[in-house]
């Protein structure tokens, strides 16, 4: 349930999450060039499609970042209600 304090107490973790994006693609890229290196062409291609994967992710923290801050109510919204009939 809603307590009323959420819009002025939420935290992004989108900066943790470009810091972790940044760290997996080194690794990534590492693992690629290393399995590609060593001929395992399996191994290498599963670097490849992390590789891939956290660069979207990227993309859209990255996205997400550069939009800014969001419009969120202010204090003078009232918490939402509980749903009526439901037992906690």
């Amino acid at each position: 349930m809603r307590t009323g304090s959420e819009p002025t107490t939420a935290r992004s973790a989108l900066r943790a999450r470009f810091w972790l994006c940044l760290w997996g693609l080194a690794w990534a890229m590492f693992g690629t060039a290393v399995f590609v290196l060593l001929g395992r062409p399996g191994w290498a291609a599963a670097c490849g499609v992390l590789w891939l994967v956290i660069a979207v992710d990227f993309a859209v923290v990255v996205r997400h970042l550069r939009q800014g801050a969001h419009y969120q109510p202010g204090r003078d919204v009232p918490p939402y209600r509980p749903p009526e009939g439901r037992d906690g």
